[in-house]
């Protein structure tokens, strides 16, 4: 994958992609996780979602900058 994508002529980051991929998968787990209730397991909700959503990005992150 390239580092740079053009978008319109404008050249941005591989990493701005990722961080909206990464946000969208994080939301779409946050669906899933508030639906079946695990939120209740977990003693700070938010520091999870946090957490998930910095896995995601840095695995994306990983397959292209390695």
């Amino acid at each position: 994958m390239p580092r740079e994508i053009a978008f319109h002529g404008i050249y941005m980051p591989t990493v701005s992609l990722m961080f909206l991929i990464a946000a969208v998968v994080a939301w779409a787990f946050d669906r899933l996780f508030s639906s079946l209730d695990v939120y209740r397991y977990f003693w700070h909700p938010a520091l999870l979602r946090l957490s998930l959503f910095v896995c995601i990005f840095g695995a994306m992150a990983l397959t292209v900058y390695r």
